[in-house]
């Protein structure tokens, strides 16, 4: 059930920009308007009203809430609050996460916030429908306020966390974005292709702790898939290990399936598995050894010489499975 600003403020006597109670029923008596004192407390908020884009902006009673949309945006984050909603004594209000960030600080007025609860702006959002935060990248849904919340932690339109491993990367985007910027920021060689041979070479192989993490895109059947190729110490023997990522969620990895071959001297190594979805963390896939693991040893077997250079081939392919 949504329930109306207007009325919500003239029934509750509510006073959300630290004006006395009552303000409102004697704006109504002198032929003003409550619409209009909402959007000017909108404003002394510094919060801008919640723009809905898509076929959720016209969702009937989401347009006549625009209103308590703005009102329940955190002034600092821009999220939408949930509760605890937080208020300072003049009544503005911020989430609970930036309530801590700005230490205990009215971002507004600069006054000591205090443990001072906003119920009757939380009782407003429990009554209230909101789009899915994602629904720019494609999603439709609007939801009870607490239903998104569960919602939006599994959308599978929510954006996806760069895949670059080697180092903390905090950069998150839908795939096309996630591309730009693997390729503009962290210089990813990429091809075209569903088979590849990839050659690493690494002069001193004995300094597992230094070793260059690789990764390597390629598109492939209108997708993209990250091969990685790293070493680590395993407990206490030092391994390299390849393993592909597909850059999208589990359903569509699934329908495709991968393998990587290495040898040398006559020898000759190979994996094949189903690529995991960049959902599941780098350090997940690779903590659970689903990939093409190589001891050293073996490694400096395949590379032949002297044992000082690491020299490896790896070839692997891409298909799909058929349904």
């Amino acid at each position: 059930m949504t329930i109306s600003l207007s009325r919500y403020l003239l029934f509750h006597e509510i006073d959300l920009s630290g004006q006395i109670k009552g303000n409102q029923a004697a704006n109504m008596a002198s032929g003003g308007n409550v619409n209009q004192d909402v959007t000017e407390s909108c404003a002394d908020y510094g919060i801008n009203s919640l723009s809905l884009c898509g076929p959720a902006g016209g969702r009937l009673g989401l347009e006549s809430n625009r209103g308590v949309h703005a009102l329940l945006k955190c002034p600092v984050c821009l999220n939408v609050m949930c509760a605890p909603i937080h208020q300072c004594p003049n009544g503005h209000t911020i989430c609970v996460v930036c309530k801590a960030k700005v230490q205990n600080i009215c971002p507004i007025c600069r006054e000591e916030l205090g443990n001072i609860r906003c119920l009757a702006l939380e009782k407003v959002a429990e009554s209230v429908e909101l789009p899915c935060k994602y629904h720019c990248y494609g999603c439709h849904d609007i939801l009870p306020y607490h239903s998104r919340m569960r919602h939006e932690k599994s959308c599978k339109y929510r954006g996806y966390n760069c895949p670059y491993a080697g180092v903390e990367c905090p950069v998150t985007g839908d795939i096309p974005f996630i591309m730009a910027h693997l390729k503009a920021d962290h210089n990813v060689d990429m091809h075209d292709g569903c088979s590849f041979n990839h050659r690493y070479v690494k002069p001193n192989p004995h300094e597992i702790e230094n070793a260059t993490w690789m990764l390597t895109v390629f598109n492939c059947f209108g997708y993209q898939f990250c091969l990685h190729f790293e070493a680590f110490q395993l407990g206490t023997a030092p391994v390299y290990m390849a393993f592909l990522r597909f850059m999208g969620d589990e359903n569509d990895a699934n329908k495709f399936s991968y393998s990587l071959e290495v040898g040398g001297n006559g020898r000759k190594m190979k994996w094949q598995g189903i690529p995991r979805s960049i959902r599941d963390s780098h350090k997940t896939v690779r903590d659970s050894l689903d990939g093409l693991i190589i001891t050293r040893n073996v490694a400096l077997f395949f590379s032949g010489g002297d044992r000082q250079e690491l020299k490896l081939k790896v070839s692997g392919r891409i298909w799909k499975e058929q349904c």
